[in-house]
């Protein structure tokens, strides 16, 4: 880059980077980049010594990425590629180069991203964290199994025990010794019994009666039944012992590790060579580690195939409300009467109760109830249409057995349309356990696998500190070295701020910031050293009070030997680099450029807007007064789902409310899981059902709810700014009209990259081809026919203002502004994208490459255009997510518009620049799990900051003091 843009003083060669002047290189000791162009990146040539912490910064969009994943990991990425053999890469094809001369000093790279989280159910913070799979070690080797029956302790015998144990227990005694080869299963059993006629045996006990077995002996195919062989008859005597010895080894053979003796009075023993429960004859095979995985058939509850939950369709969503008749729509999938079949047979089977289709579904006797929903056997004569004066006679399946069919094996929409009235339950075979429950019953200090799976992290470290004195001496010999790996990854747990997470928690519900930590104490436990990692901002979702334990973890990482490299805007982050560098000095085509590189100190001197920011110069204002609001609020009382004590919310109409709190004091449990579904189906029906609460006040002040989460405004490259906001089909239309289009024929989906007839059929209107590769994430590589345009020639040819489709898809929302300024529909939709800091990313950018934090803003742009009520209740999680300061400042302005136009915004936030605005703050506490789930304080910013509870009272005064 040009010399003069530099606008931070220039390190010294001692110093911890500089940026390259005359790219004189100094070794291995730096990492080096020269003439990084990659996107918006202006030639930038860079220098930073390796093994220390550096932190990218900068407004959005102004390049921090493309430099930091882009440029740095890609190139790390393909020359890794090179490693491998020509006919390795032979099935990969050709990485992409990307757009810089030269980087000296690349060391192996690993990128920790926040979209890299697993939307798989099976995947849990234990099995990603690898502390799961040491347990199940632990108590595969070490464990002492119970017995699901009695609950006594199992016991494992020798086949020379067993032998001591009769002649000495049953000296004397006539018994009858017995091998088990049927237990509880159904059948007649004729071959077995010629079988066992062949081996030379007579006898057989058959449920519980001594019987000869005779020629073509059967028993009745449809009953249960329990058939153990008679091997022999004995008095026990030790001058018999060779006999019994003899009779004991072939039972155990025919009984596959299993026997029994019958005593003349009819008691009967058990013995096993396996784990066996000694009162019941019970027995488990022995434990493996794969018992106790739920991603197993060996260890999943058979119920809910190791998912905990079952999805089934329940009598209340498919009859939601009972004071409805039938013919009012009071059987949701059916609809109001119409004349069809399915009402016929309802309607004759209500009249055999004396009941007709009008009589409200709660006055329906449940004997009616179990036919309309479960079906019944009794055919139900309907009359013929078609043939006057006779009777269809069928059977009626039921309502709830007809969706269960569809759900199985009904095409795709049917399918869609039964998830409607599909909820999810907690399966009542394992209660959510996941294994089955022969698993459930080994035992390590009287607790199971599954209750240290439910504990969070601080409780587990708690109940592993000192476990050796509570295990027996070979436990203890044989758990050493899996419980000092399991500690050591809890430990790496807890330093990231993760102590409140438990080992079930499924990997999808997590925020991106806490999945990359996970993934953080993960690679901090490979130990690795000498290798580059790559973070995009670690602190999402972390409390101002956490972040200390963040920057230790990363500086553990750095003090191994490797490099960390973090893009972030958090300042604490930023102060505690070894080496800042500050990308801008706007956004998109405005940024691109090194406005100030060297050590926090070194870029506090700069006149960089960030350092601005962290010197005081510029400043987040707080506003003069705090609105009063109209007065009115919604009071949900009684919220105790999770972790939520007893908990009674007030959100005051009218205002900009924040909720605070430490991750995982219950804000998303409080609001996401609670609130928000309560109500959704309040205004719109939502089948969701919300965490317990007992009541719900106020929701008349409101008319609509509208929630704005960071989850992806599309899974494909296909979705894009432009289709989800709506302004592509008003772009198309516009394009269909051109005289151009009409002359030709085309219609609007002529312009439409999901549609054959105008898309590029090589790639499918993608733009782009997948490489799926088996060991790393799939590499996506411009489409060979259309070089990434997603139309054919014919379609490019048609333009508006020289400009194809394809160009329009390629500009940015602040060149789409000026271009479509005379085009109101589609300039109303794109402005809202401007108006909340997107000038920068493109109308066609595929919603895979967008942050969490960007996919937010477009979802808010969207409702922004669309009318607002002034009685509308926004709902925001985090919106700072991948906000540089000034950005902060735009979104605070955004919302301040909608609260002045008498809507109410909830926002779940740990920025403290937000929160210092907010018009009123509901902390939660005090800490997370289950010492969480409180409201400490509530008031505005100053009475919250004067009131000194928790931590963020104490983190908003020192906020405010600075201001």
């Amino acid at each position: 880059m040009p010399k003069d843009t530099l606008k931070a003083p220039q390190p010294t060669k001692e110093s911890n980077g500089e940026q390259l002047v005359n790219g004189a290189t100094d070794g291995i000791d730096f990492l080096e980049i020269f003439g990084a162009r990659e996107h918006n990146l202006k030639n930038i040539d860079l220098r930073f010594k390796r093994n220390q912490l550096v932190v990218i910064t900068g407004i959005s969009g102004s390049g921090k990425s493309s430099l930091a994943f882009d440029t740095i990991y890609a190139e790390g990425q393909r020359r890794y590629m090179e490693s491998f053999s020509a006919y390795a890469r032979s099935f990969i094809g050709e990485l992409e180069r990307p757009d810089v001369d030269k980087i000296n000093g690349l060391s192996p790279v690993i990128s920790i991203e926040q979209k890299t989280t697993s939307k798989n159910p099976r995947s849990t913070v234990g099995t990603v964290t690898e502390i799961y799979d040491f347990l199940r070690l632990l108590y595969a080797r070490a464990g002492d199994a119970y017995s699901y029956l009695t609950g006594k302790k199992m016991t494992k015998q020798s086949e020379d025990q067993i032998i001591r144990q009769i002649l000495k227990q049953y000296d004397g005694q006539k018994l009858a010794i017995l091998a088990p080869v049927v237990k509880g299963r159904k059948g007649h059993y004729r071959e077995l019994f010629q079988q066992i006629r062949k081996l030379g045996f007579s006898r057989a006990r058959i449920d519980g009666a001594l019987e000869e077995i005779t020629p073509k002996m059967q028993l009745d195919r449809y009953k249960t039944h329990d058939i153990e062989i008679v091997i022999d008859r004995v008095v026990v005597s030790e001058k018999d012992a060779s006999r019994i010895t003899q009779s004991t080894k072939t039972a155990m053979t025919q009984g596959k590790g299993v026997m029994m003796i019958l005593l003349e009075d009819g008691n009967v023993a058990h013995f096993s060579k396996t784990l066996m429960d000694p009162e019941t004859g019970l027995a488990y095979d022995d434990p493996a580690p794969n018992t106790f995985s739920f991603n197993s058939p060996y260890g999943a509850c058979p119920d809910c195939n190791g998912l905990g939950v079952i999805q089934e369709i329940s009598r209340e969503s498919v009859m939601p409300d009972p004071n409805i008749s039938i013919s009012r729509g009071g059987i949701a999938p059916l609809g109001e009467y119409r004349d069809i079949w399915i009402f016929k047979k309802l309607e004759v089977i209500l009249k055999r109760h004396r009941l007709s289709l009008a009589t409200p579904i709660k006055n329906i006797p449940e004997e009616a109830l179990k036919i309309i929903l479960f079906g019944d056997d009794e055919p139900v004569a309907v009359a013929s249409v078609k043939y006057p004066g006779t009777e269809w006679n069928t059977k009626f399946e039921g309502i709830i057995n007809f969706l269960e069919k569809q759900k199985d094996g009904g095409s795709d929409k049917m399918q869609q349309w039964v998830d409607e009235f599909t909820v999810s339950t907690i399966c009542p075979s394992c209660h959510g356990a996941r294994l089955k429950k022969e698993a459930l019953h080994y035992k390590i200090d009287n607790k199971n696998i599954s209750e240290l799976s439910f504990m969070n992290i601080t409780q587990l470290s708690e109940w592993f500190e000192g476990l050796e004195t509570r295990l027996d001496e070979r436990q203890n010999i044989i758990a050493a070295e899996v419980l000092k790996e399991i500690r050591k990854r809890i430990g790496f747990l807890l330093d990231v701020g993760l102590d409140y997470l438990n080992l079930d928690r499924p990997l999808r519900t997590l925020s991106g910031g806490e999945a990359q930590r996970i993934r953080l104490a993960t690679q901090i436990g490979t130990q690795l050293v000498g290798v580059l990692y790559i973070l995009d901002e670690p602190s999402i979702g972390l409390h101002q009070r956490d972040n200390v334990k963040l920057i230790k973890a990363l500086k553990d990482l750095r003090d191994l030997g490797n490099t960390v490299i973090v893009v972030e805007h958090d300042r604490d982050m930023m102060m505690e680099s070894d080496f800042l560098i500050d990308i801008g000095p706007g956004a998109g085509r405005h940024g691109g450029q090194v406005v100030a590189a060297g050590t926090p100190q070194e870029v506090l001197e700069s006149n960089s807007l960030t350092a601005g920011y962290l010197n005081g110069i510029n400043k987040i204002a707080v506003p003069k007064e705090r609105r009063k609001g109209k007065g009115e609020s919604i009071v949900l009382k009684g919220a105790t789902g999770h972790n939520l004590k007893n908990v009674t919310l007030t959100l005051p109409i009218g205002k900009m409310l924040c909720i605070t709190g430490v991750s995982g004091s219950g804000k998303s449990s409080l609001i996401h899981e609670t609130l928000f579904p309560i109500l959704r189906k309040h205004f719109y029906g939502s089948r969701s059902e919300p965490l317990p609460y007992k009541e719900i006040k106020g929701v008349e002040h409101i008319d609509k709810v509208i929630e704005v989460d960071q989850a992806p405004i599309g899974r494909t490259p296909r979705s894009n700014p432009a289709t989800y906001t709506g302004a592509f089909s008003d772009i198309r239309l516009l394009f269909s009209n051109l005289p151009e289009a009409k002359i030709r024929g085309y219609k609007p989906g002529r312009f439409s990259f999901n549609v054959k007839g105008g898309r590029c059929e090589t790639c499918e209107g993608a733009g782009m081809k997948v490489i799926e590769m088996d060991f790393l994430p799939d590499v996506h590589v411009p489409c060979e026919t259309c070089k990434g345009k997603r139309y054919n020639r014919e379609t490019l040819e048609v333009r508006f203002k020289g400009k194809s489709i394809s160009d329009v898809l390629d500009m940015t929302v602040e060149q789409a502004v000026e271009f479509f300024e005379f085009q109101p529909k589609i300039l109303r939709r794109i402005q809202t994208l401007h108006e909340v800091g997107l000038d920068y990313i493109t109308l066609g950018q595929h919603a895979t490459t967008l942050s969490g934090g960007e996919a937010q803003r477009v979802k808010l742009a969207t409702e922004l255009s669309k009318k607002d009520t002034g009685k509308t209740l926004y709902i925001l999680d985090e919106p700072t997510t991948g906000l540089h300061f000034k950005d902060i400042q735009h979104l605070i302005d955004v919302l301040n518009k909608l609260v002045n136009k008498g809507n109410t915004v909830l926002i779940i936030e740990h920025n403290l620049d937000v929160i210092k605005v907010a018009d009123h703050v509901i902390d939660l506490g005090l800490e997370g799990g289950d010492k969480g789930g409180k409201i400490l304080v509530e008031g505005t910013p100053e009475e919250v900051a004067k009131k000194q509870v928790g931590y963020t009272s104490k983190f908003l005064k020192e906020e405010l003091e600075r201001v």
